[in-house]
């Protein structure tokens, strides 16, 4: 077994034990391995051990993989900021964006073609710089989305605060997901958790976790 499919593995033994220890089903968990910064070649090397989605944060990186591999049958996740003037192009390649976080970006994103799932981006930190609505915000951004054409709004997503408990700032999220619901019931899906917190996003109703170092291990030295 070489270390990558070693390193997927205790991955998704972990989600496994995680979720039914909440008495979750597994399979209705959306394991995204997080690329950034490594090359396809580790993309092609995950896809051969059957992982589907996957998560960029840098628009530039993510398009340019997405080309090189088009002859793959992934799902690119887009989980960084995105600039509005950005937001069409990635719309060519993304299946889901996590960070809707504006309505400017709404509007950018918004198209009468394909449909585009969508993530609304919650703040969970008093840091107004940080990306994310505001959790008193999030409704009125909710009521936005379910207005524009060519999205389908499928939940909330958040970082935990590092100096905060994460079960605790992921329930503060998942009380995010209860307003939302209100106005779109079928946006139930919670996008949350990493390599290091993915556990207690598991325990508080996460459906998609991001994980990138406890799968590809460290990032690859940059010039």
């Amino acid at each position: 077994m070489s270390e990558l499919s070693d390193r997927v593995e205790r991955v998704v033994s972990g989600i496994s034990e995680a979720a039914r220890s909440v008495d979750r089903d597994p399979a209705e968990l959306t394991l995204i391995a997080v690329t950034k910064f490594h090359p396809a070649s580790l993309v092609r090397e995950l896809h051969a051990l059957g992982i589907r989605d996957f998560g960029e944060n840098r628009h530039q990186e993510a398009r340019e993989k997405a080309v090189e591999l088009a002859d793959l049958d992934l799902s690119w996740h887009f989980v960084g900021q995105l600039q509005s003037k950005k937001a069409r192009q990635a719309r060519e390649y993304a299946s889901v964006v996590h960070s809707v976080d504006r309505p400017e970006l709404v509007d950018r994103l918004a198209s009468p073609g394909h449909p585009l799932d969508v993530f609304l981006q919650v703040n969970l930190t008093d840091d107004p710089a940080r990306g994310g609505v505001r959790p008193e915000e999030v409704l009125v951004l909710a009521e936005h989305t379910a207005g524009a054409e060519g999205l389908n709004l499928l939940g909330v997503m958040a970082v935990a605060p590092l100096d905060e408990e994460p079960r605790a700032a992921f329930a503060r999220l998942r009380a995010s997901s209860d307003l939302v619901r209100t106005v779109v019931p079928t946006a139930s899906s919670i996008s949350a958790g990493m390599s290091h917190d993915y556990r207690e996003a598991i325990a508080e109703g996460a459906t998609h976790l991001r994980i990138g170092t406890a799968i590809t291990g460290n990032r690859p030295p940059r010039d």
